[in-house]
């Protein structure tokens, strides 16, 4: 029987790095929307974007930074795109989701419960930061929850019905897990789900195989066939989780919004290096890369057709 193959995602920017940890951090219309491109064209076949303030790095959610590199990817690359509705930890979901309601993408990530999340510790590392506003937004994250109760999920759930989006169900502990199975179970998600594993936020599961073992019986015991898994290692445990995931039959993702490095100590030059390396490691090792189409067609998504950019 043929091997499924292997699905790579890349997470562009996110929310928790800032512009003074990296040089290549991309955070303009221009830079994001180069980083994606290149992305793809070095293997990756989903494009999880965050959007930036272009003036400083900051994190943002409007809809117009959104529209000003949106349809360039799409024009330039055939990469399945996929929205977040994380986005800032301060907002409420009406406001998180309202980039994938304008845009209505092939995918969207969706977080599966609230949870402490932190980055705090970064802030040591840093003598001297690029614009004002970083040093206090990594010290205070150690105030935020990030909210993602079940009246949240179905409300957005249900505003997000409509454009046929196929979620990136995000899980940071077992309970996430759980708590997924419970929204299938009253209607909310159709299978087949796409659930990303995540492991190493502060206030998440922590990142050791042994959890990855865990995570994948936990979910095969609630959901059989119905779904399929990829694996976010954040930090130094991003290449060794990936590598592991992709021989247990998973998919990977990788990308300057998980991991600013491509090797311990030393600062990935772009997201497409990371997309590389990893897809060297998936090939050598016997596995084959999906392209978007097969990701599509393995993940049941509208196409890139009815998309709204």
């Amino acid at each position: 029987m043929a091997r499924q193959k292997t699905v790579i995602t890349c997470a562009i920017t996110g929310a928790i790095h800032t512009p003074t940890m990296s040089d290549a951090l991309p955070y303009t219309a221009d830079d994001i929307a180069a980083q994606a491109v290149a992305a793809a064209e070095a293997g990756a076949s989903v494009l999880h974007l965050h959007a930036r303030n272009p003036e400083n790095g900051a994190v943002s959610i409007d809809p117009e930074k959104f529209a000003a590199f949106l349809p360039r990817i799409k024009q330039s690359t055939d990469a399945v795109i996929n929205i977040s509705t994380g986005g800032s930890l301060k907002n409420t979901i009406d406001e998180r989701i309202a980039p994938a309601l304008r845009f209505s993408p092939e995918m969207c990530s969706m977080n599966m419960g609230s949870m402490n999340f932190s980055f705090h510790p970064l802030a040591k590392r840093y003598g001297e930061f690029k614009f004002d506003w970083e040093k206090d937004y990594i010290e205070n994250s150690d105030t935020y929850i990030f909210r993602n109760t079940f009246a949240d999920i179905e409300n957005a759930a249900n505003q997000l019905a409509p454009h046929d989006i196929k979620f990136e169900h995000e899980c940071y502990d077992v309970g996430h897990l759980y708590n997924l199975k419970f929204c299938m179970d009253i209607g909310l998600f159709k299978a087949p789900i796409f659930i990303q594993f995540i492991f190493g936020i502060l206030g998440g599961i922590g990142p050791e195989i042994d959890n990855l073992i865990f995570m994948k019986r936990t979910a095969d015991r609630l959901f059989g066939k119905d779904y399929h898994w990829s694996v976010l290692g954040a930090g130094g445990s991003q290449m060794t989780l990936a590598t592991t995931a992709s021989q247990m039959g998973g998919n990977v993702r990788v990308g300057l919004e998980d991991s600013l490095f491509i090797s311990r100590g030393k600062l990935a030059e772009s997201n497409a290096q990371q997309v590389a390396k990893i897809r060297r490691i998936v090939e050598d090792l016997g596995c084959e890369v999906a392209t978007p189409d097969e990701a599509r067609e393995m993940l049941a998504l509208k196409g890139g057709d009815r998309v709204g950019f």
